[in-house]
Parts: structure tokens; sequence; C-alpha cells
């Protein structure tokens, strides 16, 4: 289901306060995730945050492989959050991933 108008300026809103320097395709798979189906029911911007992570964990980090060599979510996050971390600052958000956080 499509995001109605008022989620869409919500989660665009979200995703400009949050990454104000990211790469317009990288912006763009945000968005379509975080107004997904399975993201209905979240505020938008926890929404885009969790979407952001999401994409950065599987197309900018080694987070996949580390999976598919036996590690478990846990510890292959916990490998990853740096680059995590480097990727959001090169995109100057407001925001990092904790690595303490087990949220996301």
């Amino acid at each position: 289901m499509i995001a109605t108008t008022r989620r869409r300026k919500a989660i665009a809103e979200a995703l400009t306060l949050l990454l104000p320097g990211a790469p317009y395709s990288e912006i763009e798979a945000i968005r379509n995730e975080a107004g997904s189906k399975h993201m209905r029911e979240l505020p938008p911007s926890i929404a885009v945050w969790l979407s952001t992570i999401a994409h950065i964990r599987h197309q900018h980090t080694d987070y996949d492989q580390l999976l598919g060599e036996g590690y478990d979510r846990d510890s292959a996050r916990f490998f990853v959050v740096d680059r995590t971390n480097e990727v959001l600052t090169s995109w100057r958000a407001t925001r990092l991933l904790d690595p303490d956080d087990e949220e996301v």
C-alpha cells in the first residue's frame, strides 16, 4: 500500500532533517522503505531511522557477508557499527548509531 500524502510529506521532512547530505539515490531507497506497509504503524521519524540503518547495513557494509559466514545478527551488527557511522557521517546525519542501542 502506498503511503498517504501526509505521511509521504512527513517522511520527506524526517529524511531532510536526518540526512541533509545523502545522495538522491540513497534517499529514494530509504524513502521507499520508510513508506512501506510494514512501517506504516511507526512514526515517520522512526520509520526513516530504521530504514536508514537497514539500508546502510545491507548496501554499504559487510553485514550480509558476516551473516553468511555464520555470525548471528547481534554480532554482525556489532562489527558494522563503525562503518555504518562512517556512512552516516559522510551524509551529514544528525544522529549516529549507538552500539548499545538494541532497537536497531
